[in-house]
């Protein structure tokens, strides 16, 4: 089977075939710029261990790069390298100015007390700043698998300690908690993203009678694997959205019911048991592998990369696989699917929701003002006017209910605008060059093509390649 960066270069050496761009363009787009890794030592209440971090920076076409920090004791740097290429396609695609990168530490989190993992967020951090490895305007990292706010504040809080005067310290990292210096909807974005990529997709009535569904959210049967932050909040918005959830798959087993579940009250019971399993109304499934070839109309593969594989592939019965998590359907998989017509929406889009919130909070950072605080009374008292003179010049009184809905956009309210402007925009270009292929590559294809030409342009820009 392929290794993780092994697929992710097929992908590209693909969509690069049908570019006109010069071989060794194309090779300083695919390569790796920079990886760094480095250990340190950690004392634990079981004595002594060195810790092994990695922070690697893809391509620097553009400044700063972004890409989140994963805590995992089955990490590696090929992994990481892979991730931090997936980063720069991705943030092409949804026309977010940063390059990509990533970076992981190779532990588990649940076997360190919190005060041990604040010392390795801690060191790792200043790792990063010895060999200027972070920084707003050099390296913005942000949560992923096994990190979150709290490990951010950590990060933001360290780097400001090295750097007391620099003004714009606390661009320095995001997905920060709002008190933090966070931004409204970061938490919910990528789930929120997978919605509206998934909504707009389902909305083109003649790309879904080629596979054989109706137009629109509504009654479609989707299994999330994955009840993380990205899964829990794709499932969420997706049943808000008229979906039926009908499975949930986790690592410890998974749970079903043809008649739909409440992702919230799955939620809950997990909290409460500390497994989804005999959640009440659901059968339990023997494995998580179960629930992926369950038949139904979208499958959103929500945990960790390589879960759709030449060994399972054909069981899959879903007629779109929505990648909710980075690289979970292989190269060889992929082309499977495709020549069954199956749609698979491919990461570097479906889940760039979170990047692009990031770029949001980021510009909040450097401006220093909360979004909608200039403009959202102005535009509150513009509106009441309006309906004023509605009622004066139609005679029609407006009920006190209607009033309230008119206010201001306040700061989540123009990041999810901006969020789904960048959604449906990402999508329709990448179908303008799909349709343009006459859909004969799969949409992954379509959607590389759209970021190397991007990234292809920055670098001509600059004449570096003539």
């Amino acid at each position: 089977m392929q290794s993780f960066l092994e697929t992710v270069n097929a992908n590209f050496d693909e969509a690069a075939a049908f570019t006109s761009h010069p071989k060794d363009l194309l090779q300083q787009i695919k390569i790796c710029n920079s990886v760094y890794r480095f250990q340190f030592p950690l004392l634990t209440q079981r004595g002594y261990e060195v810790i092994t971090g990695w922070r690697a920076e893809h391509s620097q076409h553009k400044l700063p790069v972004k890409g989140g920090i994963r805590y995992s004791e089955n990490v590696t740097e090929e992994e990481v390298m892979a991730l931090a290429a997936l980063m720069t396609y991705k943030c092409a695609v949804v026309d977010v100015p940063f390059g990509g990168a990533k970076g992981a530490v190779k532990i588990n989190p649940k076997n360190y007390t919190v005060q041990e993992l604040e010392r390795i967020t801690r060191r790792y951090t200043a790792e990063l700043i010895k060999k200027n490895f972070i920084g707003p305007g050099v390296d913005v990292p942000a949560p992923d698998y096994g990190t979150s706010a709290r490990e951010m504040a950590w990060i933001a809080d360290t780097y400001q300690a090295f750097h007391p005067s620099q003004i714009d310290s606390m661009g320095c990292v995001t997905g920060k908690s709002v008190s933090q210096g966070g931004i409204r909807g970061r938490l919910e974005a990528t789930g929120r993203g997978i919605y509206m990529g998934l909504k707009e997709i389902l909305s083109i009535e003649e790309d879904m009678k080629r596979i054989g569904l109706t137009k629109g959210l509504e009654g479609k049967r989707i299994v999330v694997q994955g009840l993380g932050n990205v899964g829990y909040y794709a499932a969420k918005f997706c049943v808000e959205g008229g979906c039926v959830l009908i499975a949930i798959a986790e690592y410890d087993g998974a749970i079903y019911n043809p008649n739909g579940l409440d992702p919230e009250a799955v939620a809950q019971h997990r909290r409460e048991t500390g497994s989804i399993l005999n959640f009440p109304g659901a059968v339990n499934l023997a494995t998580s592998a179960e629930a992926l070839e369950l038949e139904c109309d979208i499958l959103i593969p929500a945990a960790l990369e390589d879960q759709i594989t030449d060994a399972n592939v054909d069981r899959i019965k879903a007629k779109i696989v929505a990648e909710g998590a980075n690289g979970p359907v292989t190269a060889s998989a992929q082309k499977k699917l495709f020549n069954r017509g199956v749609m698979v929406i491919p990461d570097i889009y479906l889940n760039a929701g979170g990047v692009t919130v990031s770029y949001f909070e980021w510009l909040k950072n450097l401006s220093h003002v909360r979004f909608g605080r200039m403009q959202k009374r102005y535009e509150q008292m513009a509106f009441e006017q309006m309906i004023n003179l509605i009622e004066k010049t139609t005679g029609r009184s407006i009920s006190p209910t209607e009033r309230m809905m008119i206010h201001g956009a306040d700061e989540v309210d123009l990041v999810n605008s901006g969020l789904e402007e960048t959604m449906i925009s990402a999508y329709h270009q990448i179908r303008s060059i799909w349709c343009r292929l006459d859909r004969k590559v799969p949409l992954r294809t379509a959607a590389f093509i759209s970021a190397i030409d991007k990234i292809a342009a920055s670098y001509l820009e600059l004449g570096i390649f003539p």
